[in-house]
């Protein structure tokens, strides 16, 4: 483990959605790409509870570490807070005739998904996060990497 694992990179990927779509698998590139959305209650991270760090599919920008996660019940992994202010983007997202706020990777701009104000506390937000643009590192084999790394 590199002694920033967590901490968000400031550095941006530009890449196009041409390349994009060479490199990632379909189903990522069409959630974090197009905006698509996963089927309810398929994500292999939903009801996880695993201790860790949860990071970008797209680009490994860590975003929400695992004891920020929640069960919401809303069919997608929720999160309270994410790991820093600039992990992640927030946009305005009027599209399906809702009025939400979209959350994209602050590294690849790829769409992650929305946060609702219906969170727990502290923070009384949810962010209902596409699980398939995810990837998941335990805290443990992150340690012994680390640990063996010196």
């Amino acid at each position: 483990m590199d002694k920033n694992q967590g901490t968000p990179d400031s550095s941006v990927v530009n890449r196009t959605n041409e390349e994009w779509q060479k490199i990632l698998p379909a189903d990522v590139y069409y959630v974090a790409r197009e905006k698509g959305t996963e089927r309810p209650f398929t994500s292999k991270f939903e009801h996880s509870k695993e201790i860790g760090t949860y990071y970008c599919a797209v680009c490994g920008n860590p975003l929400f570490r695992s004891d920020t996660k929640f069960e919401s019940g809303c069919g997608w992994p929720s999160f309270y807070e994410p790991i820093s202010k600039t992990s992640i983007i927030y946009l305005k997202d009027d599209s399906h005739g809702m009025e939400r706020t979209e959350v994209e990777c602050g590294k690849c701009k790829s769409h992650l998904g929305h946060v609702f104000d219906d969170g727990p506390p502290p923070t009384g937000l949810r962010y209902c996060i596409n699980g398939v643009v995810l990837d998941f590192k335990k805290a443990e084999e992150a340690r012994k990497k680390y640990e063996s790394s010196k």
